[in-house]
């Protein structure tokens, strides 16, 4: 049983590795053999940057099935439909792992995204340069990059810790999803990134490292629209925004083990209380 599990272990590590190679190559081929002549063909620049973004996430859709295929990962969204549907909303989530994006973009096909700066210095250059907005631009040209990318019937993916969560910790949460929402009018649509443990792909993790156990489980849930109506013109408005926006996203959690151990418990007769020890 034990060598069964180090084999296993052994597997998921390789696997997580070729996958890797896997992403790298195809963020190459993406750059240097599809992405020009598109550019050719689609103009103007917003034209081209929708057929690349509905490009990427078939990519991702594709990638998300092979490291399926190989045992890593497994995906689980209710209603992937409505994702499909999304358009002009504001996708708000947490970011526990790597791969959240991925999984997001593989169910969103116009999904936008404000990305780090920061990966402009890394391979994915190529494609966060031409298609996403970074977040090291000043507030003003960011809330009307966003505007305008939702007016074209885009949705923005905002992962509002600004980086991954460390394990078993909830991150702050910055007002910038808030703003976006309040600047164009549209709703925030919350979605909880749950599953089980994501060791290997967390903030600090090390590279080799895979959870010992079992594959990588998505959990993607999404949560009831947000109106920015109720926060506009009124005091602390952003703040309030903000702190909806985390409880609809990690308050899930909470309600949804409440409801597994209901269901658990549910035939059990009532238990009496004990009597104080003086009756």
């Amino acid at each position: 049983m034990r060598s069964i599990r180090i084999l296993g272990y052994a597997w998921r590590v390789f696997a997580k590795w070729l996958s890797f190679f896997i992403f790298g190559l195809g963020t190459l081929i993406l750059v240097t053999v599809v992405f020009p002549p598109l550019r050719l063909i689609f103009h103007p620049r917003g034209r081209f940057q929708k057929k690349a973004r509905a490009l990427v996430s078939l990519c991702f859709r594709f990638f998300v099935w092979i490291m399926t295929t190989l045992g890593i990962v497994r995906l689980e969204a209710e209603d992937r439909l409505r994702y499909r549907n999304l358009s002009g909303k504001i996708v708000v989530a947490n970011h526990p792992s790597l791969l959240d994006v991925v999984m997001l973009l593989a169910l969103i096909p116009n999904g936008d995204c404000i990305v780090r700066g920061s990966l402009g210095k890394t391979i994915v250059r190529g494609v966060t340069r031409q298609l996403y907005i970074p977040n090291n631009a000043n507030m003003e040209t960011l809330l009307e990059d966003c505007k305008r990318s939702l007016e074209e019937g885009n949705c923005i993916i905002i992962f509002p810790e600004g980086t991954r969560t460390p394990r078993h910790e909830k991150g702050l949460y910055k007002k910038g999803a808030a703003r976006v929402s309040l600047y164009s009018g549209c709703p925030v649509v919350p979605v909880r990134i749950g599953g089980n443990d994501k060791y290997g792909l967390g903030k600090g993790d090390p590279w080799t490292g895979v959870n010992p156990d079992d594959r990588y489980i998505y959990q993607v849930c999404m949560q009831n629209e947000l109106f920015p109506g109720a926060y506009s013109n009124t005091p602390g408005g952003i703040r309030n925004f903000t702190a909806a926006i985390r409880q609809s996203i990690l308050g899930f959690s909470s309600v949804h083990k409440n409801v597994r151990k209901n269901i658990v418990v549910k035939n059990e007769p009532p238990r009496r209380k004990p009597l104080p020890a003086n009756q």
